[in-house]
């Protein structure tokens, strides 16, 4: 079994820009880097499976390859951002963890 790798930052919240209303958290270079590096086998699209932490939320995921950023982004579902009272626009503490 692969060790679990964690890394924590801070970083803003966004709304898609297309027809739909995700959000998401762009991961920053640094950490991005590291996933890259210890993420080993990736799921579909690049996608990198991971357990994510905004403060009492805790859910199953996975992180995306983003282009723009050459990073990773982190999709925020609706229920986390109810129960941490989020909205676009709000500066966040994340916590995920690599092969959770």
């Amino acid at each position: 079994m692969d060790p679990q790798v964690t890394f924590s930052f801070e970083a803003d919240l966004w709304v898609y820009s297309g027809n739909a209303a995700w959000h998401f958290i762009t991961v920053p270079s640094e950490e991005g880097g590291a996933i890259r590096l210890f993420s080993g086998r990736k799921t579909g699209f690049g996608s990198v499976r991971v357990e994510a932490v905004i403060g009492g939320s805790r859910w199953r995921t996975s992180v995306f390859p983003d282009k723009n950023s050459g990073s990773y982004l982190l999709p925020v579902k609706a229920e986390v951002r109810r129960n941490e009272a989020l909205a676009a626009g709000d500066r966040v503490n994340v916590m995920i963890t690599i092969n959770p």
